[in-house]
């Protein structure tokens, strides 16, 4: 499903991060991204997400290569097929947990039986991850384990096709993590969605089915 060659990507104050970087993701996989900070990690989720662009190599999503997309297409290719998670949940404190949900839907312009399928999708998530019971409520009155399930279901919103987490339980308690690190693979097995997760949490990345650690700028199969 996406494939990255020789995938090269450097900057000026910190040099080469990735060097001719390869990885293959098939469809439902989950891939665990170990190494210190500033080893490249988000570097290469960000590329995936096409965020940022490599200055060398190519990235193909099903056959297609997204290299040369615009803008435009970029941020189809992102709202369409990518769902995001990070260490905060970068929730919006003037929204629900329901509008908060729903805001990647928003955008796309969707038919009122479209909005309402989204809706139905997003009670599903809810309850399939234990939030149904703070839907109403503002990110300030719910605990941050709660806000992080509501930032992956809100991932999840538009079905996409590859999850990408950067140390998605780093600001949890390792009850939470756990209940979180779960959460990710059954998704991962119920839904067909491909995870790539950055993590410095060996206990997380040995929930997933391929453990790299980034050495050098490429990545090393653990």
């Amino acid at each position: 499903m996406l494939k990255l060659t020789d995938v090269c990507k450097s900057f000026p104050q910190r040099g080469t991060v990735l060097d001719h970087l390869c990885l293959e993701v098939a469809g439902g996989e989950t891939i665990a991204v170990t190494g210190p900070s500033g080893s490249g990690k988000t570097t290469l989720l960000n590329l995936v997400s096409l965020l940022d662009r490599p200055d060398e190599g190519e990235i193909i999503y099903r056959g297609k290569p997204l290299n040369n997309f615009s803008p435009a297409e970029s941020s189809e290719y992102r709202s369409l097929h990518t769902g995001f998670i990070f260490q905060d949940h970068l929730l919006m404190p003037y929204l629900t947990v329901i509008e908060n949900i729903l805001f990647p839907v928003y955008a796309r312009k969707l038919s009122g039986g479209e909005m309402n399928e989204a809706r139905q999708r997003a009670l599903m998530m809810a309850e399939r991850t234990g939030i149904s019971g703070i839907l109403e409520k503002y990110p300030f009155q719910i605990s941050g384990g709660e806000a992080q399930r509501t930032a992956l279901v809100r991932a999840l919103i538009n079905k996409p096709s590859i999850l990408l987490a950067d140390e998605p339980t780093g600001s949890l308690d390792p009850s939470n993590a756990e209940i979180l690190g779960n959460l990710l693979k059954e998704i991962s097995e119920t839904e067909g969605t491909a995870v790539i997760l950055a993590t410095h949490s060996e206990k997380l990345a040995g929930r997933m089915a391929a453990i790299y650690r980034l050495v050098n700028g490429k990545l090393v199969r653990i």
